[in-house]
């Protein structure tokens, strides 16, 4: 099955949640049903889908749950993980798999965490994605999907990815054309990055921004850094600047609220839902509205 392209409108204050996104990882309590019956009833228009809801029920079912609902699919999370030692034929068998998912849930975005090290060679391990990269490239042309290159806070670069900033992320898409390679801005990884600016216009001008992903830094961060991320408006990260960044790099398509919280996620989905529009109406949106 051939994807659709990602809704590219002007955002709206009028219509301030056609463009506004669920990522399943936000309400890890739900099912895939009930993330996408939640979405719609709070009159969302998108929801991006982490690989583990989809697979409990099968990409052709969850494809059919997302549109029964008329909602999007803004991204499929994730692929990658490309950096162990070896032929690298696991890897590059599940990446194929996530692609042909993303084609059937008719989103073009397959999000790829590269991968962490397995050794103490970072310049060989990140070779090793660029080689395995250049391998999937066609698979996923041919289906029309995009590889959407995350970058990932420095912290996590031993264990989840070797890519850090999105100069290191547009270096790596750079071969390619934008339509098969792009890159995740995602303010929780990246609002540190003091090149941040020059990154996403670049990636604006070049075609490549692939998702605006948005949640907040918590300050101080929870015992687990993974677990660390906050609901915008609950930490440190200044979302007028960066959206502003961000339109004025020419995207205009869906924002997904992606939020790894043990709090969060032991709380009821539609108030979280609920809270997730307000701050992203208030902190969020405006900064994007032309």
């Amino acid at each position: 099955m051939t994807s659709i392209a990602a809704q590219q409108t002007p955002f709206d204050l009028a219509d301030p949640y056609r463009s506004l996104s669920l990522n399943t990882a936000t309400t890890k309590m739900w099912t895939l049903a009930e993330a996408v019956d939640g979405a719609a009833r709070a009159g969302l228009g998108a929801v991006g889908l982490w690989r583990d809801r989809v697979d409990e029920v099968g990409a052709a079912t969850a494809a059919k749950i997302v549109a029964d609902a008329g909602l999007r699919v803004s991204s499929l999370c994730r692929g990658g993980f490309l950096t162990e030692p070896g032929d690298g034929q696991g890897a590059l068998d599940d990446n194929r798999r996530a692609i042909d998912d993303a084609a059937t849930l008719a989103t073009r975005e397959l999000v790829m965490v590269v991968g962490g090290m397995p050794d103490r060679n970072l310049a060989a391990t990140r070779a090793r994605v660029e080689e395995r990269l250049a391998l999937l490239v066609p698979y996923a042309a041919e289906r029309g999907i995009r590889l959407a290159l995350e970058p990932l806070h420095p912290m996590f670069c031993a264990d989840r990815a070797v890519i850090s900033t999105l100069a290191q992320a547009l270096s790596m898409a750079q071969p390619y054309p934008a339509e098969t390679v792009g890159v995740v801005v995602d303010t929780f990884h990246i609002w540190w990055d003091p090149t941040l600016e020059e990154g996403i216009a670049l990636a604006g001008a070049s075609g490549r921004i692939s998702s605006y992903q948005v949640c907040d830094w918590l300050n101080p961060m929870t015992a687990d850094p993974l677990l660390s991320r906050g609901m915008m408006g609950d930490g440190i990260i200044d979302f007028a600047t960066i959206g502003e960044w961000v339109r004025n790099a020419g995207y205009r398509g869906d924002v997904e609220v992606e939020i790894f919280n043990a709090a969060i996620w032991s709380s009821d989905g539609h108030d979280v839902i609920e809270t997730m529009k307000q701050r992203y109406r208030d902190l969020v949106l405006p900064s994007l509205v032309d």
